[in-house]
This record gives structure tokens, C-alpha cells and sequence, in this order.
């Protein structure tokens, strides 16, 4: 028995510091490895919509760590409520965005050079190549070659004649599908694009709200803001100077029997004021936004506002005004809370609802219909010794009754007010008396301005054109060539290759061409 000594295997060479750092661009670089950071990409986004974010909500990551008070910390350290500004975001975008361009400037490199190459020359074998055809062929084989390129040429081949008719060496190449390629290119850079108008919309944009009730203006800084979302580079010096005052506001409903109460027209007539300009008038509706330079500002949503006056214990006006009430329902039951904390001896509040088309029935008391066709407002009352300030923010929705109590009449049941516009109730032991002097509208307007946006809409627009270009453009070689044989005779070759093995309707259109070459010899 002969034993064949195998020989012992040696140890690769050390790849070295520039071989390794070639390996590793080599790896990075890769289109499997942008894959993998893109699907890395969109799973690390997943946390900043289920976790509540500084820069949208503030007041609720407060409360989530005072819900959570082990998790909240960890959550904190790790950058979970900042998951679009951490590190670790951030370092998958740029590797993400690195990626995409080392493999964009070798494509397009490869690209450039076959855009100058001449079609491949001529296979000595053509009989072997995918599709193939063969015609017999009498006399000069000239005429044959010019009507191949005409014909190839109509049919947008780049196309390339060598030699003539009377010789072994005449043949015709042609090729045609160089945008396919073109267009993986253009896809590959507009989603580099992409990423920069993105990244340029988070840094540099903005997104906030502010209610303004009918009659009041908003004026584009922080302070009127209700609600302010921006990025990482945004300051207050980019806040376009502007002011708006809602002038008018007109909402209609469908009051016949097919969707009663359906939303029909919502139109805000606004007055735009800028620093240097005449102000102007604009109709605002929903889908319409006004657009001030790179500033859009929409009409996002609508609601009552009843005006009060609340007079305390002694008599002196401690709230006068409208107070925006926020909607429950498509009926516009609205809730909300008048404060009226400069009251003396007793700082007065009042929480319930307004209801534009009010009945009360089984249910209690609700609205029927969003129009404010029979407007009441019910409420329950408080009162309490004068707060001191402490400058910590309060949400104007909402009663914090702490410190307070609630009202109750002769029988100690909490006293349940119901006011119609002009009608006043005074509250019992002297605590003051509330008017209900009628209503407003309010709108809601968010403002917002995105830098980046249209490049971003560019780069979409070239992705999908550089994928339609990579999906629907065939690139295709063909080659014609006219062989004599010993006997003299001649024969049309025709051989052709897909080269991205979707052979449909290349093997008819071949047949078909060589079928007519034929006939025009003849």
C-alpha cells in the first residue's frame, strides 16, 4: 500500500497594517455589506417611534422615566430619546453613507471605460453563443454588411464594421444597453443624495404648532410655539421673520341625511405681514398650505373657543377671554379648563365641555352635530388659596386641582354649571360668578421648513429613473459575419448574447434579421 505524504500546509503571510486596512475598505465597500447597513439602518430608527424623543416630547420622556425608574436611566445612557442624534445612529449613517460611495466610484469608473470601448470583437465561434442563426448566401456579401449596420444602428446598436464583403474577416459587432448600467449608477448616487437631503432636512429643519383663535395672529418665534421639533444645527436666527393673523374662519358641515355632519369646507382667510413687503391676504385650507420663502405653514385642525369672564369674591374681573377647548369626537365635544389664578380671596377654575349642538340625555350631556348650531357649556368649579409662582410650566388643558376644592351645593353635591352664551350663574358662598359671553374658532397651524427637501425629492426622482433604466433597458451584443467555405460558397452567421439572461424576443428579432439580410442578398 503507498501512503501519499501530504504536504504540510504553510501559514498565509500576514496581511500587514495597509493589508489589512485594503481588506477592511475592501469589506466595507461592498454591495452586501450596504445592504446589511441599510437593514441596520432601518432597525435602529425602530426604537425613536416606540420610545418617546426629547427633541418631539419632551414632557413625555420626563414622564416615562418617572414611570420607569429603572429602565428610564438605561434607556437614557444608551441614547434612546435621542436616537436620531446618538452615536450609534449616527455611526451607521456614516458608515452607510462611506459605503455607498466606495461603491459608487469603482461602478462608475468600470462604467466610463466601457462607455468608450469598442463592441467585442467577433467570436471565432458563433454557433455556440445562446441564440445563433445561419443563412446560405450567393455573391458579394457587401451589401449584406452595409444593411446589418443600417439595420442595427435604426435599432440603436452602437455598431462597428471590420473587414468587407469578399473576405473571412468580414464581420459586423454591435452593442446597445449601456444606460442599464447608467442607471445602477444613478440609482447608486441618488440614494447618496438621498441620505445628504436627509441628513440636511434633520440638522437644519424644524416642525412646530401653535393655536391661534380667529381675530389673533402668531408671529414665527419660539415663544408662540406650542410645540417646537428641530434639529440637532437649528437655531433661533433660522426662524424666517413672519407674522400671520387668522382673520376669518369658516367651517361647513353637510346637514342633509347622507353623511350629516361630514366636513364640507374648512377656509381660514389669512393676513401674512413680512419685514419690507406689503401685507397680503391668502385663503388656508387643508392641503393648501401657505408657503412663505422656505417656510410652509399648514391647517392642520379647528375647533370652538368659548369667551368667558369669571368674576371673584370681590367682584374684580380675574379672567376675561377666550379659551380654546380641545375636540373628542367628530361632533366636536370639546374639553378643556378656564383658570383663572388671579382671583382674590380665592383663585377660581373650572374644567368641562363645550358642545356646539348640546343635548343632554341618557348619555349626559354631549354634542349631536359639529356646527354650532345650539352652543352650551357645562362645567365643574373649583377654588383654593392664591398659588405662589414658581415658573414651572402647566398644560392649559388640563386642572391641576391640587391645593383646591371642588365647589358643592346645600346638598354637597359637586355644583354642575350649564351656560348659553349671555347667560351668567354665581357660584355659591360668595366665590364669584362666570359668564358665558359666546364663542370663537380656533385653528391650529403647524409650521414647518424642510432645507433639504428638495433635494431630497430630486435624488427620489433619479432613483426611480435609474431603476426603471436598470430594469427595462436589455443590454445585448450582436455580431454578424459572412463565411466562405472551401467550396465557395457563403453563409450568413448571426450570433447574439443577453447579457442579462432575459433572452425574450431576441431570438425572433435575430431570425427576423437574418431573414431579411438573406432576402436582400437574393
Amino acid at each position: 500500500m503507498i501512503m501519499l505524504k501530504s504536504k504540510e500546509r504553510q501559514d498565509a503571510p500576514a496581511l500587514g497594517p495597509l493589508g489589512l486596512l485594503r481588506w477592511g475598505w475592501t469589506q466595507l465597500t461592498s454591495m452586501r455589506t450596504a445592504l446589511v447597513l441599510l437593514f441596520t439602518l432601518a432597525v435602529a430608527a425602530i426604537p425613536g417611534s416606540l420610545v418617546p424623543q426629547r427633541s418631539v416630547s419632551p414632557i413625555g420622556v420626563t414622564d416615562f422615566i418617572a414611570a420607569n425608574p429603572t429602565l428610564g436611566p438605561i434607556y437614557d445612557r444608551i441614547g434612546l430619546f435621542n436616537v436620531y442624534t446618538s452615536v450609534w445612529f449616527s455611526a451607521v449613517y456614516l458608515l452607510l453613507f462611506v459605503s455607498l460611495i466606495g461603491c459608487i466610484l469603482p461602478r462608475t469608473a468600470t462604467f466610463l471605460r466601457a462607455l468608450r470601448a469598442e463592441p467585442p470583437r467577433t467570436p471565432r465561434h458563433l454557433h455556440r453563443l445562446p441564440v445563433h442563426e445561419t443563412r446560405p448566401l450567393g455573391g458579394d456579401g457587401d451589401e449584406v454588411l452595409d444593411e446589418a449596420v443600417q439595420r442595427l444602428r435604426k435599432a440603436r446598436y452602437r455598431v462597428l464594421r471590420d473587414g468587407d464583403g469578399s473576405g473571412e474577416g468580414a464581420t459586423v459587432r454591435a452593442e446597445r444597453g449601456y444606460l442599464r448600467e447608467a442607471g445602477n449608477v444613478i440609482f447608486h448616487i441618488s440614494l447618496v443624495v438621498l441620505l445628504i437631503g436627509v441628513a440636511i432636512s434633520s440638522l437644519l429643519g424644524y416642525r412646530g404648532s401653535s393655536l391661534v383663535i380667529t381675530g389673533q395672529g402668531f408671529s414665527n418665534n419660539l415663544s408662540q410655539y406650542d410645540d417646537l421639533s428641530a434639529g440637532a444645527a437649528f437655531s433661533e436666527q433660522m426662524l424666517r421673520p413672519f407674522t400671520v393673523r387668522v382673520k376669518d374662519f369658516d367651517a361647513q358641515f353637510e346637514l342633509g341625511d347622507v353623511q350629516t355632519g361630514a366636513a364640507r369646507v374648512f377656509e381660514a382667510l389669512i393676513e401674512v405681514s413680512e419685514p419690507g413687503r406689503p401685507a397680503r391676504e391668502q385663503v388656508l385650507e387643508v392641503n393648501h398650505p401657505l408657503t412663505i420663502g422656505g417656510t410652509s405653514v399648514h391647517l392642520i385642525a379647528h375647533g370652538y373657543a368659548p369667551v368667558v369672564t369669571v368674576l371673584d369674591g370681590d367682584g374684580n374681573i380675574a379672567f376675561s377671554g377666550p379659551v380654546p377647548f380641545l375636540p373628542q369626537d367628530g361632533n366636536f365635544t370639546s374639553a378643556g379648563t378656564i383658570k383663572a389664578p388671579d382671583g382674590r380671596p380665592e383663585r377660581l377654575a373650572f374644567q368641562g365641555f363645550f358642545l356646539p349642538t348640546a343635548v343632554v340625555d341618557d348619555q349626559g350631556p354631549r354634542s349631536t352635530f359639529p356646527d354650532a348650531i345650539d352652543p352650551a357649556l357645562f362645567l365643574n368649579a373649583w377654588s383654593g388659596p392664591p398659588k405662589e409662582e414658581t415658573g414651572e410650566p402647566e398644560n392649559v388643558y388640563s386642572l391641576d386641582a391640587r391645593g383646591m376644592t371642588q365647589l358643592k351645593d346645600e346638598k354637597g353635591d359637586p355644583v354642575r354649571l350649564q351656560l348659553r352664551p349671555g347667560q351668567s350663574i354665581t357660584l355659591p358662598d360668595g366665590k364669584g360668578v362666570i359668564t358665558m359671553d359666546g364663542w370663537q374658532r380656533w385653528v391650529k397651524l403647524q409650521i414647518s421648513e424642510t432645507p433639504g427637501l428638495v433635494l431630497t425629492l430630486v435624488a427620489v426622482s433619479l432613483a426611480v429613473l435609474g431603476l426603471c433604466l436598470s430594469l427595462f433597458i436589455r443590454p445585448r451584443r450582436v455580431w454578424v459575419r459572412i463565411r466562405t467555405g472551401k467550396d465557395g460558397s457563403r453563409t450568413l452567421e448571426i450570433g447574439g448574447l443577453d447579457r442579462v439572461d432575459a433572452r425574450t424576443g431576441l431570438d425572433e428579432d435575430l431570425a427576423t434579421l437574418a431573414d431579411d439580410l438573406a432576402k436582400k442578398e437574393h
